[in-house]
């Protein structure tokens, strides 16, 4: 499974600049470990293996229930140990660990997928890893792609998070409403845009296609340029300028931006992944761009005989490709007073039973691999089309640069409102992807100046 992402050779050097922090939001979590909290920076200590230790999900709500019953499991098998869980929302995550980096009161473990790992990296919040894994019962049973791409997130000598799974985009139709139409399933982009139209009567509050406007919208967006223009890679062979703004992709986003409010309904504007899921979920929208993360919502909604998820459409002479999605894992922060109970926790919650456990309520591909040969994975039909597309030869990945410490403030807080400008006609297809472009390259020139 080639999921790793692309890393200068210059990269190898842990980035040692602080991120800069926009804004300071309350916490809702009380003090780390069973000997109070740290900030980055603070070592920390491997304490006595036992008490108390606190857990951030940073996708609390969706995965609330699932990491609640392993939870219960991890204190049935460590009866000495506590984990205080507490749900923080994927679109406030990365501002609640920058707040507490600075502010001295750090989980003890939390959720580190490869999108946000730079950026804590950077802050030298996190314990590196790779020792306690070789010593541990993991070693050897984790999918080595996963594991290298989140060293590659990070610092490639290091490794900051122990990989839980890794997810795909995957666009789900509703194979009722296309048989009712007569419509052949959207396994091109030419046959996704013909769909979108010819399934839409606003009048009737039915539509082609829901498109994501609010958080969460850049990386969707992204995604349906790079499959429509067919450029293989985020950089180009300089590796200083990227291709975002190449004509190609940005044509590619006038045609995809054009689809809001003809085929898609208004509320889409502000909708983020659960807003729009949700809202498919409950109406009569032909098709949904999201990732395998959403399957089971959907079982529960129509059954898993009116729907499918399939990989996204092939675009230019049948060439499908698609950007990266982010590995997720479970990292150790360094200022934890007590690193071996919360060494413990990620060792039994990557561990075969808990991993599947996880991601078969997630519907995504588990780091272990024992986990990966469960049979639920071949029986739940995107999570096997997934995982053949990222082995099979048939997708190219086009890696998104989630080493740059600055990407998840870039691709998010900076211009998310400039894709809704874009959606509404207040601003072009070309300025957006141009703003967008200038500061990647900026933030890639500042990364390699600091890293060489």
């Amino acid at each position: 499974m080639k999921i790793s992402n692309h890393r200068s050779s210059t990269g190898r050097q842990r980035l040692s600049a602080a991120v800069a922090l926009t804004a300071v939001l309350a916490l809702t979590a009380t003090a780390c470990g069973d000997d109070g909290s740290g900030s980055g920076g603070d070592k920390g200590a491997e304490g006595s293996g036992t008490g108390k230790i606190v857990f951030w999900d940073n996708n609390g709500g969706v995965r609330t229930d699932i990491w609640k019953e392993i939870i219960a499991d991890f204190e049935k098998a460590n009866p000495d140990i506590d984990v205080e869980y507490v749900g923080i929302a994927s679109t406030e995550y990365q501002s609640k660990v920058d707040t507490a980096i600075q502010g001295g009161s750090l989980p003890d473990v939390g959720g580190v997928g490869a999108a946000m790992l730079a950026g804590f990296a950077a802050q030298q919040a996190l314990e590196p890893l790779e020792n306690r894994l070789a010593g541990s019962s993991l070693n050897g049973r984790l999918n080595e792609d996963m594991v290298e791409s989140l060293k590659a997130a990070g610092d490639s000598e290091r490794l900051y998070s122990i990989p839980t799974s890794a997810n795909n985009g995957v666009l789900y139709y509703r194979t009722d409403l296309f048989k009712k139409a007569g419509l052949e399933e959207p396994a091109t982009w030419d046959a996704f845009y013909e769909a979108a139209e010819k399934l839409t009567n606003a009048d009737d509050n039915e539509f082609g296609y829901t498109i994501r406007g609010g958080a969460g919208s850049i990386a969707q967006a992204l995604d349906a340029m790079y499959g429509q223009s067919g450029i293989t890679s985020f950089w180009d062979a300089s590796g200083e300028k990227t291709t975002l703004n190449d004509p190609k992709n940005v044509a590619a986003l006038e045609k995809y931006a054009a689809l809001f409010k003809k085929v898609t309904p208004a509320a889409d504007l502000n909708n983020d992944f659960t807003k729009m899921v949700a809202q498919w979920d409950s109406g009569t929208i032909g098709m949904l761009n999201h990732n395998l993360g959403s399957y089971q919502d959907h079982v529960k909604a129509f059954g898993a005989d009116k729907f499918r998820g399939i990989p996204q459409p092939a675009g230019p002479g049948g060439k499908r490709v698609q950007v990266s999605n982010p590995v997720d894992g479970l990292g150790l922060f360094k200022s934890s007073k007590n690193k071996d109970a919360a060494w413990k926790f990620i060792e039994f919650a990557t561990s075969h039973e808990s991993n599947s456990k996880f991601n078969q309520s997630a519907g995504q591909v588990p780091a272990n691999l024992d986990a990966a040969k469960d049979p639920w994975v071949s029986e739940a039909e995107p999570t096997k089309l997934a995982a053949d597309a990222l082995s099979d030869g048939s997708t190219t990945i086009v890696q998104l640069p989630y080493y740059l410490p600055d990407w998840n403030t870039i691709s998010k807080a900076d211009n998310e409102p400039n894709f809704q400008k874009v959606l509404l006609g207040k601003m072009s297809a070309e300025d957006f992807c141009d703003l967008l472009a200038e500061q990647l390259n900026e933030a890639q020139a500042e990364w390699k100046q600091q890293t060489g």
